[in-house]
C-alpha cells in the first residue's frame, strides 16, 4: 500500500511538472502586409483596422507613424497607449487593444503576384489594391473609401521606391477639387505608397 501511495505523488509531481512547463512556440510578430484591427475603449472614434505599410509603419490619430514590424500585437498596444495617453491625462489609463485579424501570406508563388499600390492613413478602407490598368491618385483614394474624417486633405504624398532612390509626390486634394493643379494626379505604378496624414489643429 504504501508503495501504490509513493508511485502516485511520483506521478503527480511528474505531471504537474509537464503541464507547467512553458511553450516553445515563438510569439506572433508583425510584418508588412498583416491588417490590425486596433480599438480604444474610451474613444471608440478612433477604432480602425489598419495595414502594415511595405515599410513596417502603420498611421494613427494622434500617435503618428509607428515602426511596428517586429513587434507582438502586445507590445503595439503599449506604444499606443502611451502615445495617446498624453492627449487623455484626466481620463484615467487608456485600454487600447490589437488584434492581429489577418496576416500577410508568405512565400506567395511567383505567378500569384499582381502589381499592387498601398494606401495608409487617414482613408476609410487602408489597405493593398491591386491594379491592373492605369489608376491615378485620386482613382485610387476613391477605391480606398475616400478621405477620412481626420484627414490633411493638403498634404497627401505619394511615396515611390525607397531608400536614396525614393521619389517623394506631394498632392493638395483640396485645390484640386476646385480645379487647381490638375498634373498633381499622378498615375501610379505598381509599388507605390499613398500616405494620407492626420490633419493638425489649424488646419
Amino acid at each position: 500500500m504504501r508503495k501504490l501511495i509513493v508511485w502516485a505523488g511520483i506521478l503527480l509531481v511528474w505531471a504537474s511538472a509537464s503541464f507547467g512547463q512553458s511553450s516553445d512556440v515563438p510569439p506572433v510578430t508583425l510584418k508588412p502586409g498583416d491588417t490590425l484591427s486596433i480599438t480604444v475603449l474610451q474613444d471608440p472614434k478612433f477604432d480602425r483596422t489598419v495595414v502594415v505599410d511595405p515599410n513596417g509603419q502603420i498611421a494613427f490619430p494622434l500617435a503618428g507613424h509607428i515602426k511596428v514590424s517586429g513587434l507582438t500585437p502586445q507590445r503595439l498596444e503599449r506604444v499606443l497607449k502611451s502615445r495617446l495617453q498624453r492627449n487623455y491625462k484626466d481620463a484615467g489609463e487608456l485600454e487600447v487593444t490589437v488584434a492581429l485579424t489577418s496576416a500577410a501570406k508568405p512565400d506567395v508563388p511567383e505567378d500569384d503576384l499582381k502589381p499592387k499600390i498601398f494606401i495608409t492613413g487617414e482613408v476609410l478602407r487602408p489597405g493593398p489594391y491591386t491594379i491592373r490598368q492605369a489608376t491615378t491618385l485620386v482613382q485610387a483614394l476613391s477605391l480606398a473609401g475616400g478621405l477620412g474624417p481626420f484627414a490633411a486633405r493638403r498634404r497627401i504624398q505619394v511615396r515611390r521606391g525607397t531608400g536614396a532612390s525614393e521619389q517623394i509626390f506631394s498632392f493638395d486634394y483640396k485645390s484640386y477639387e476646385g480645379g487647381g493643379n490638375p498634373e498633381a494626379n499622378i498615375a501610379l505604378q505598381a509599388g507605390d505608397v499613398i500616405i494620407v496624414p492626420e490633419r493638425g489643429f489649424l488646419e
